[in-house]
């Protein structure tokens, strides 16, 4: 399977609400960065750790949080989508639509990286009202 195949089928399986799918490629020692600023912020190692600080936080604030794929370009083991996240915030009801860039590096058909870079800004004032 290409590196781009990997990440469609992640994206895939987020798309249909399946963690056990999302999870199904990450490398045990996958490393997680999400941007700083956004409500998720650091550095996550290993599947565990992006559930509790990534996946279920993000459940916990959001109704019906999405990531929109526009585009996947593969250079190799680097995989770089380009889409947008949209969302409700639970506490305040405030919409988000903010773009996104995800850089994933995939090495033997395992995800053993992953990069969030967007504006943080929209997501934090979404939560604070």
């Amino acid at each position: 399977m290409s590196s781009i195949d990997v990440v469609r089928k992640h994206y895939a399986a987020s798309e249909a609400g399946d963690l056990p799918g999302m999870l199904a490629d990450f490398a045990p020692n996958i490393v997680w960065t999400e941007a700083a600023g956004f409500p998720t912020a650091g550095v996550y190692n290993g599947p565990q750790e992006i559930i509790d600080g990534v996946f279920g936080p993000t459940d916990a604030a959001w109704n019906g949080f999405s990531v929109g794929v526009e585009r996947l370009i593969e250079d190799g083991d680097t995989v770089v989508m380009i889409g947008s996240y949209t969302a409700t915030a639970k506490n305040t009801g405030i919409p988000l639509n903010v773009r996104t860039v995800h850089v994933w590096t995939v090495q033997n058909e395992q995800i053993v990286a992953f990069e969030q870079i967007c504006d943080s800004h929209p997501a934090q004032l979404a939560l604070q009202g």
